[in-house]
């Protein structure tokens, strides 16, 4: 790196402007950088727990798993816990890491951490002030035709569905319909 400059600090995230030396020639790297964030497959019986909620930047609702930011100084898993908690109202009895991922790694910093969650039991803590976070519960059986279908435009949840799918050997097939919105339960 030959220099950096931020020129932008924020609640969740910063910009920073790089300039980098590729193949002996000069150029910017524009960063977000991002705090680690958690995402949870939650599973009941034969149905996951996924949330609806508006998100701003997309300008619509969108289906996704429970998922937030990692507080500073806090675990991964406790992050996941508390973020069942927060937007699904439950705890996990078994907790375990099935991946982790960068968002968008040519700009972006931020690293996400999947993790499945198994034997539930309720428990709630307060939702986040700033959120309206729904849940919903998906059988196993519509998952394909969600993906398919493009009702699930969120990263994070279509790697964590895709993983469960390929973990589960759940077969389909897939016939992309995206005339049609799928029924998910909310808006």
């Amino acid at each position: 790196m030959l220099s950096s400059r931020r020129v932008y600090e924020g609640r969740i995230l910063n910009l920073r402007v790089d300039e980098v030396e590729v193949k002996g020639l000069s150029a910017k790297r524009e960063v977000v950088e991002h705090r680690a964030a958690v995402g949870v497959l939650a599973l009941t019986g034969r149905s996951v727990l996924l949330v609806h909620q508006f998100r701003y930047a997309a300008g619509e609702e969108t289906l996704e798993i429970c998922a937030g930011l990692v507080e500073k100084g806090e675990d991964l898993k406790e992050a996941a816990i508390r973020e069942m908690q927060e937007e699904l109202g439950y705890l996990p009895g078994a907790l375990r890491e099935i991946g982790c991922f960068y968002s968008s790694p040519g700009f972006c910093t931020e690293l996400l951490t999947l993790f499945l969650a198994e034997d539930l039991r309720a428990s709630s803590l307060p939702q986040d002030q700033d959120e309206d976070v729904r849940t919903v519960e998906i059988p196993w059986e519509e998952i394909p035709s969600l993906l398919a279908q493009g009702a699930v435009r969120d990263g994070k949840t279509f790697a964590a569905l895709s993983w469960f799918l390929a973990w589960k050997g759940i077969e389909a097939e897939f016939k992309p319909d995206r005339k049609k919105k799928p029924k998910t339960g909310g808006k």
